[in-house]
């Protein structure tokens, strides 16, 4: 295994935010530890840096916004989760998903006498 198999190459600057944003999905709720704090900096850094030059390179304007978008979303974070408080919601197509925005639905299932590959719901 070469060296350049053990990193990750994005091929365009859609792929790389893509990435940024699972990762950051990721350590979202984690304990703020000083190498969480280094590690979420360089991301924001390496958004502010290469993945804006690669998005004004492609000419696609959407892409610069939602670059701009992921920054943002990032910085609010570490000052949310710097000043103690957990922070609700995760990002998702390049922006701020609240988690209480989505509906959820209860359902109760029915164990009928037959297969249980066909259970009835009451909704």
């Amino acid at each position: 295994m070469s060296q350049s198999d053990r990193f990750f190459q994005p091929q365009n600057s859609k792929d790389a935010m893509r990435q940024i944003e699972k990762l950051f999905n990721q350590y979202k709720d984690a304990p703020l530890t000083s190498e969480l704090i280094a590690y979420h900096r360089s991301l924001v850094s390496r958004l502010q840096t290469d993945i804006l030059a690669a998005a004004k390179q492609e000419h696609v304007p959407e892409r610069i916004a939602a670059n701009r978008s992921m920054i943002d979303i990032m910085n609010r974070w570490l000052t949310i989760r710097l000043s103690g408080q957990p922070y609700n919601g995760k990002m998702k197509s390049f922006k701020f998903v609240a988690e209480n925005s989505n509906p959820k639905f209860k359902r109760r299932v029915l164990k009928t006498k037959g297969t249980s590959n066909h259970r009835s719901a009451r909704h």
